[in-house]
């Protein structure tokens, strides 16, 4: 019997003993886990906040090493999402928390909302690593050869976007339904395409109705004319956009008029239709209709106006356009992988300052006898800025020469041009390049740097 309680005790003993230890390392174990120390909205511009997993870090929803936090998407999982073919995996990043161990996590949500939480993202607060790097979710594209083209098949499908689907967080349908458009000649201002599906999407434009426009399926549209887009002479006008000097510029139609008399719908050639002819050529219909031209129709030009006034159906009426003015376009260069991106999560490339210590990353500008020059509003191609480019001498950029740590050579890093975008004279445009290190003396060390002018050709300041 003392043998029986003695080991009774032992027992006792022995599991008092463990409890003890398992309540020292659950105490350790919560007394290691991180705290938020801070926490805050990101308020860049949120087209420059698209990530994609780089599937080293799981999803959770708190920050990973803070208690009570749940696993989202594993780790197997957002490997899967990091080498994804759809748009949808993409995700966008809007809040960012940091831990007393300085870890930064950040609050992310997929584009098409199935996953949200956080992710580690390196210990550089505003920087993307870790976890998620920064994505380009769209491309550059060939414009097509002919900017004229219609609604393939009006309907509720192949409609207008605010972006193409899933390329930008809540990306929103502008025109639910073409039907009301079919016969609506559209205007291809802009080109380019998924980076993953690499699907091809136009930005298109109405001069008939200017609040048709957005981001459509290149293959939801086509050049072929509607049957039903014939001219009607008992409701239309044609319009000739023409200089001073005669020269048409651009065409178009005022479809669907109304009687001046009855202020119904005309149903006969040679309707007085002034009225609404006069009220529905804005300074904004204009401007659609002309777009990419370089010329500007003012409503108010008292020639415009009694040419208007005096319309009747059938009529084909010119109304006077004025040249805009010349005009020079600035470049804001980029760092890329040499994709041809238009790319947000490209880099820019800073300008060098005399007197300041070299980087990899601080180009000399050199100066040029002019800048990218044409008439404002005019479209230019990216070939086009491409060819000024290297004309001007600018297809390769070096920094100057810089030192590594415990390194006695003298390095520098050469930029290649790889691509350009298409755009509009006045604006600011991009210019791609790629990077090579290399040793030697830089060919930027006796190089004049571009200050004002004509020199001021790009922003990178």
């Amino acid at each position: 019997m003392q043998s029986s309680l003695a080991k009774s005790l032992y027992l006792g003993l022995a599991a008092l003993s463990l409890g003890a230890v398992a309540m020292v390392s659950t105490t350790a174990q919560a007394a290691s886990k991180a705290k938020i120390v801070s926490s805050k909205t990101l308020t860049t511009d949120a087209t420059k906040r698209n990530v994609q997993p780089t599937g080293k870090n799981a999803l959770y929803s708190k920050p990973g090493t803070v208690k009570g936090a749940k696993t989202v998407a594993s780790t197997n999982t957002m490997k899967k999402l990091a080498s994804s073919k759809q748009s949808a995996d993409y995700f966008r990043a809007y809040y960012q928390k940091t831990t007393n161990k300085g870890s930064v996590y950040y609050k992310i949500v997929s584009m098409d909302g199935k996953y949200r939480g956080y992710v580690y993202g390196g210990k550089k607060a505003g920087t993307f690593a870790g976890g998620i790097k920064k994505a380009s979710t769209t491309k550059s594209a060939t414009m097509p050869a002919n900017t004229t083209v219609y609604f393939a098949k009006p309907g509720k499908s192949g409609v207008t976007w605010s972006a193409p689907n899933y390329t930008q967080y809540k990306a929103t349908k502008s025109v639910k339904d073409t039907t009301d458009y079919a016969n609506d000649v559209l205007t291809v201002t802009s080109a380019i395409k998924k980076t993953r599906e690499g699907s091809t999407y136009y930005y298109v434009t109405d001069a008939t109705n200017p609040a048709v426009n957005g981001w459509v399926y290149a293959k939801a549209v086509t050049t072929t004319k509607p049957a039903g887009a014939t001219f009607n002479d008992a409701t239309d006008v044609k319009v000739n956009f023409t200089t001073t000097a005669g020269k048409t510029v651009a065409s178009t139609t005022l479809s669907a008029l109304k009687a001046d008399a009855t202020k119904a719908l005309s149903t006969a050639k040679g309707t007085a239709v002034g009225t609404d002819a006069t009220a529905t050529a804005t300074d904004d219909w204009g401007k659609a209709a002309l777009t990419g031209t370089g010329y500007t129709y003012t409503a108010s030009d008292s020639s415009n106006k009694i040419a208007l006034g005096n319309a009747k159906t059938g009529d084909t009426i010119s109304l006077i356009v004025n040249q805009n003015q010349s005009t020079t376009s600035q470049f804001t260069f980029y760092k890329t992988s040499g994709n041809g991106d238009l790319s947000e999560a490209a880099t820019g490339i800073q300008a060098y300052t005399t007197g300041v210590t070299a980087s990899a990353n601080t180009v000399v500008f050199p100066s040029v006898s002019a800048g990218f020059t044409g008439i404002s509003e005019a479209t230019f191609t990216a070939s086009d800025a491409a060819t000024y480019l290297k004309t001007a001498g600018l297809s390769t950029l070096d920094t100057p020469n810089y030192k590594k740590s415990n390194d006695t050579k003298d390095y520098y890093t050469e930029y290649k041009l790889s691509s350009t975008i298409a755009g509009t004279f006045g604006s600011t445009t991009k210019a791609f390049y790629t990077a090579s290190e290399k040793t030697g003396t830089s060919p930027a060390t006796n190089l004049t740097t571009s200050t004002t002018g004509v020199n001021d050709y790009h922003t990178n300041k």
